[in-house]
């Protein structure tokens, strides 16, 4: 990377997955040379656009946060009830723009019933986000992606993140299977860090890493190394496909027509289980 001439950028983005706070300062220190904004988004296909973000040079940067929200935008913290302040739940929005969806086409009804009815005044979004003192926002992936862990409500974004600040991760996915005694088990896709060997070794450093972050309940129980994730062009991970893998699924994993790289769901499938 420090090889190129980067003095030309200004600006650096951040769009798909959620960015954990260490690779936001490598993304800062190195690709940017610690001199560039970076603007991390937040919006949905069904948004139509991004509601929360931060201005380039306007808004003060927090590593892993997608900032503010965007002028006329109201987005909401849904816990037991709008929650004031720092919080944590689902995300919702309560003025959005024009650019959001407004129906499903050929099935109004259905858009009713999951974005809108489920809380009355609020478009439902399903990702979970905590805000902070500040009013900042910090997206933790789809309410979906909580694990159930012997009674234990587990955050696999949390969990990613803990894996990635490890030297020898570059990259992860968390999900459950499901487990008769415990409920569920986490299971994690690795993409090992340049130089890093995939093997048992690795994958007992991740394990401690985890531990030392977030305790043995979180630690994962079966990890699988693999060169690439399932994702869209977009860049979002599939973890629907990653879940069908987990749990053992042999049939049709749906469609990947959307994925960039459709490989990488053979190579999620038969890789080794450490």
């Amino acid at each position: 990377m420090r090889r190129h001439d980067r003095s030309s950028l200004r600006v650096l983005g951040s769009v798909g997955e959620p960015i954990d706070p260490p690779t936001w300062r490598w993304y800062f220190d190195v690709v940017g040379e610690g001199r560039c904004s970076i603007i991390d988004t937040w919006w949905q296909t069904e948004t139509g656009g991004m509601l929360l973000s931060g201005l380039p040079g306007a808004t003060p940067m927090k590593p892993g946060s997608t900032s503010l929200p965007l002028p006329g935008v109201e987005p909401a913290v849904l816990a037991l009830g709008a929650a004031e302040g720092s919080a944590e739940g689902e995300l919702a929005i309560a003025a959005s723009w024009p650019g959001q969806m407004r129906t499903l086409y050929g099935d109004h009804e259905r858009f009713l019933e999951h974005y809108l009815r489920p809380f009355p005044g609020y478009f439902r979004t399903e990702d979970a986000v905590q805000r902070d003192e500040d009013g900042y926002f910090w997206i933790g992936g789809r309410m979906d992606d909580v694990i159930k862990v012997a009674g234990h409500r587990l955050g696999a974004a949390e969990i990613e993140g803990a894996l990635t600040a490890h030297a020898g991760c570059t990259e992860s996915a968390v999900v459950a299977a499901p487990d008769p005694v415990r409920g569920a088990l986490v299971c994690a896709f690795v993409r090992p860090a340049p130089g890093a060997e995939a093997g048992a070794e690795l994958a007992a450093a991740l394990r401690e890493e985890v531990a030392s972050r977030l305790g043995r309940v979180a630690v994962p129980s079966a990890i699988r190394f693999v060169a690439a994730l399932p994702k869209t062009h977009s860049g979002k991970v599939m973890r629907r496909i990653l879940r069908r893998i987990a749990r053992g699924d042999e049939g049709d994993l749906g469609d990947t027509t959307t994925l960039s790289q459709p490989e990488s769901v053979e190579e999620a499938r038969t890789a080794t289980v450490y």
